[in-house]
């Protein structure tokens, strides 16, 4: 039996004081893209949520580096393989309003996960087969 060596790594945010659909309108732009790339298209994004996003996974990245020491990794062979975003604790606050009333508020709350591999080469190559 073969032992095979699976590059993956994960990095989580979590308590995020942005609301979860704010946050997946970002981490839909980058899910599978490389990893310098989805950083560089971040940077672009004018969004609260993008700097936000850039660092979780330039946090998965580092530890797949971390975990792999022996073998040098560049951003370039690196994929956002998975990227989503759940729903926190919602902050419940109250708004005064007119005559004595109040108006509750919801301050939502996210959390991100992103999965980074290594890129295979393999999967590319028959990728190509199939579409052609």
């Amino acid at each position: 039996m073969e032992d095979t060596v699976t590059y993956e790594s994960r990095a989580v945010q979590r308590f995020i004081r942005i609301s979860p659909r704010k946050v997946r309108l970002v981490a839909d732009l980058v899910r599978g893209e490389q990893v310098d790339k989805a950083v560089t298209r971040l940077q672009f994004v004018n969004k609260k949520a993008s700097e936000v996003v850039s660092k979780v996974i330039r946090s998965a990245a580092a530890n797949l580096r971390d975990r792999f020491e022996d073998e040098p990794l560049d951003n370039e062979e690196l994929v956002v393989r998975e990227i989503y975003v759940d729903e926190g604790p919602t902050l419940k606050r109250i708004q005064p309003a007119p005559m004595g009333r109040a108006h509750p508020i919801k301050k939502r709350t996210s959390h991100i996960t992103v999965v980074v591999t290594k890129k295979d080469v393999e999967l590319e190559d028959e990728n190509q087969v199939n579409e052609e």
